[in-house]
């Protein structure tokens, strides 16, 4: 009886059961188009578009966006998804590359790259295109299934950054949807309004239409006809010009003074000339052989939607062309015979554009040392754990003065170093791996036994007088100090001396530039193997132990070591002793009046008043972009500036459930004077064994030196929290943040102030902190990244 009670019931349940949808259709029950769709046609750009780039593109627009579907341009869409993951650091053999517009041209193209469809691409009509869309049935999961709306979300989400991807087709979307009821999109993110759904399947239902890109605008067409005539000059010098200009710009988004603030272009060659439809060569790096035929540098307008992890802009003007003719043709230099592109040659500038004038290169890089920085520190390539799993959660950036004796900047020097400064070049087998001792170590080390005989022969200078080779920005340019933030495996770049004093600072010298951006930036391949992601990473220790010791250099001698040692203690102090370097210099005196027991304090705050001229502008460019911003409010302090700075003073374990960045919205009386602060927390990374470990990892004595810096305006590409709270509770947000000591403590201030995944106002408070920095920030702005949201 018990036998035949259970398998009638299990017969009634297979009956009342919905049936799977196999090959692509939709369960019985819900053949048809929903009521609501609409008649009239759906607008892309006014209706569509807006909903995509807030629900969708903040999780789906880089590099890392899940199972490679990218939603920030109609040829993301129509190229749809693909089950191979790009960041995979065990990759034995390097991946072929799936740059969108560039690693193939058309659907076609990559459907045979394995990339399969998320819109209906059979026959036309309204009930084809939602029944063959993997993109409709996940939204109408969502909507099916609701999100929960309070606490945390259930341990059945996988929200971890290296999480295995689950990758839907059109054949396996119904198995995927029973198995995760809960995995409808936006994943793990509140619901669509009712409206934004409805219009998103009527746009689904009319066929997905996306127009065509835009053309260049009247304001910048005579622009680009004037930048690709300059870019394209026959003679030697200006060919060797360019080709240094595009190895350095390839990954901008290039705005042109004086013209819409969302118009971009990149700089790209092409196999057409100018006046032609651009053919852009998919040359993996800047510097490969762009083939035997003839070449052009065109400009090409960018036209998906803007992500502020990938969005790392450049100006072009009748100034900066100006400045370029001085900087590089005015100079009288000949160039008889233009470089090779074999690798060993193209991958070293300093042998490849021997023929510039250093200074001049040098001079270049130090106009925007913001933006080449950040080409390393944020990156086109969306995580960065190669760059900056090797570096500081906080540090200063300065730059030795071009126009001071400074050896290794002369070309004399670096001339006769040249193949010392050799950076890895990739291989296709991991058993290169060996060059980086055989090879680039021993260069390295013959480059700084170098530097040490010269330094020998430097003599002493009076602390005021050394702070002369500090570069000072000329007086009026703010990329003479930066500040580098790291957010584990992304980062961002401020200007200025942002928090408080780090526990180490760089200064940079062109070599050090120079090798930091074809090592990270031009030379790095996202999809390459593990042997190059290996020595990149190694040989970036090398690269940030140089700007460390040339910082070191500005202290007394009896002090470096101690100081240096206790930089490098549990994964650095194993490079140390695995790449021993030369350290006769630290013995040496060259800086001299030192009045206090605590050098570096001083020797910070002496690089302060070097740099007090360009702060003003450093804190406007942080605020708007600019080098004025219209309404920056006064430096005089407010009550919700007093008590946000107290979170500034907060360390150790107060801040051990903290995530790496929160944005705080304060709440004013009148809604139209909201403030925005990001904290970021500063982790201590001493005595860890990877700069990857995650909190169970990390050292309690490392927990203990944990900082927080709070600045007022928005920090980062990718948030990991929300908080929100009234003017009127600031000073009890504020006290209560202080007496945080463990996780419990930290959930209930976020019961209290923060916005999880899970609550209904979080697209509201999202969407203001996204207009807060479009607001802002109207050329340099983009969206932020929701990836790491933290489900807390």
């Amino acid at each position: 009886m018990v036998f035949i009670t259970l398998l009638s019931g299990f017969f009634i349940h297979k009956a009342l059961e919905p049936p799977l949808a196999g090959g692509g259709k939709l369960a019985d029950a819900e053949e048809g188009l929903p009521p609501f769709i609409q008649d009239d046609p759906v607008l892309f750009e006014q209706q569509v578009k807006p909903i995509l780039e807030r629900r969708c593109v903040v999780c789906h627009g880089c590099y890392d966006a899940p199972c490679q579907l990218k939603l920030s341009s109609g040829e993301g869409l129509r190229r749809g998804a693909s089950e191979e993951f790009i960041y995979n650091p065990r990759r034995i053999a390097s991946m072929q590359p799936t740059r969108l517009f560039v690693d193939a041209k058309s659907t076609p193209e990559w459907r045979s790259r394995g990339f399969y469809p998320v819109l209906n691409e059979g026959q036309q009509s309204p009930e084809e295109n939602l029944k063959n869309s993997v993109l409709y049935r996940l939204l109408r999961q969502k909507q099916r299934h609701p999100q929960p709306q309070t606490d945390l979300l259930p341990d059945s989400f996988t929200l971890e950054l290296g999480r295995e991807q689950t990758c839907p087709t059109l054949e396996t979307v119904d198995e995927f949807t029973q198995k995760n009821p809960l995995w409808g999109m936006p994943y793990a993110m509140p619901n669509l309004s009712e409206q934004e759904y409805r219009t998103l399947v009527s746009w689904l239902a009319q066929g997905a239409s996306v127009p065509a890109p835009s053309a260049p605008s009247t304001m910048v067409l005579p622009q680009i006809k004037l930048w690709e005539q300059f870019l394209n000059q026959p003679t030697n010098k200006q060919q060797l010009v360019s080709r240094y200009l595009y190895e350095h710009l390839f990954h901008a988004h290039i705005h042109f003074a004086n013209t819409p603030s969302r118009e971009f272009y990149r700089l790209v060659r092409s196999t057409t000339p100018p006046g032609e439809v651009i053919d852009e060569i998919p040359t993996l790096r800047p510097y490969d052989a762009p083939g035997v035929a003839p070449f052009y540098y065109r400009l090409l307008r960018y036209h998906p939607s803007i992500v502020v992890k990938n969005h790392i802009v450049y100006e072009f003007s009748d100034e900066r062309m100006e400045r370029y003719r001085t900087l590089f043709l005015t100079p009288e230099y000949e160039v008889p015979e233009l470089p090779s592109y074999e690798p060993e040659i193209a991958s070293n500038p300093f042998k490849a554009f021997a023929d510039i004038p250093a200074t001049s290169r040098y001079r270049f890089l130090l106009d925007d040392a913001y933006f080449f920085i950040e080409g390393f520190i944020k990156g086109p390539v969306c995580r960065g754990q190669i760059a900056l799993d090797v570096i500081e959660d906080q540090f200063w950036v300065m730059f030795f003065d071009p126009d001071q004796p400074v050896f290794t900047n002369s070309a004399q020097f670096i001339g006769k170093m040249a193949d010392e400064l050799q950076i890895p070049v990739e291989s296709s087998s991991n058993l290169d791996l060996l060059r980086i001792w055989t090879d680039y170590w021993q260069g390295q080390r013959r480059y700084m036994l170098e530097k040490q005989a010269w330094f020998k022969e430097m003599g002493k200078h009076d602390i005021e007088h050394a702070m002369g080779y500090i570069w000072d920005g000329d007086g009026k340019n703010p990329n003479a100090a930066l500040t580098v933030f790291r957010h584990f495996d992304s980062g961002s770049v401020a200007y200025g001396l942002i928090g408080g004093n780090p526990e180490t600072a760089w200064v940079i010298d062109y070599p050090l530039f120079e090798r930091i951006h074809y090592l990270l930036v031009a030379g790095f391949n996202v999809y390459g193997n593990m042997g190059h992601r290996v020595s990149t990473r190694v040989y970036m220790d090398f690269l940030r132990m140089e700007g460390e010791d040339y910082f070191l250099a500005f202290l007394p001698a009896n002090q470096r070591k101690e100081i240096r040692d206790a930089w490098y203690i549990g994964q650095r102090s194993a490079v140390e002793k695995l790449f021993s370097a030369p350290q006769d210099w630290l013995s040496i005196d060259s800086v001299s009046g030192y009045q206090t027991d605590d050098p570096q304090s001083e020797l910070y705050q002496q690089i302060k008043q070097r740099l007090a001229g360009v702060a003003q502008q450093a804190q406007a460019m942080n605020h708007c972009g600019a080098l004025r911003c219209d309404g920056l409010p006064e430096r005089a302090e407010t009550e919700v500036d007093r008590a946000m700075n107290k979170l500034a003073q907060l360390q150790g374990a107060n801040l051990h459930a903290f995530p790496d960045v929160a944005f705080v919205r304060v709440r004013m009386d009148d809604p139209e004077e909201d403030l925005a602060y990001t904290l970021i927390r500063n982790k201590a990374y001493k005595n860890v064994t990877s700069f990857l470990a995650d909190e169970h990892e990390r050292d309690r004595s490392d927990i203990g030196r944990d900082t927080m810096t709070v600045v007022k305006w928005l920090e980062g590409s990718y948030p990991n929290f929300f908080f929100s709270v009234a003017q009127s509770d600031i000073e009890d947000f504020a006290q209560r943040c202080a007496t945080i000591r463990n996780y419990n403590d930290y959930e209930r201030f976020v019961d209290q102030y923060g916005v999880r995944r899970t609550n209904p106002a979080f697209w509201e408070l999202a969407d203001w902190f996204q207009d807060k920095l479009a607001r802002s920030n109207p050329v340099l702005s983009g969206l932020f990244d929701l990836n790491r949201y933290q489900n807390r």
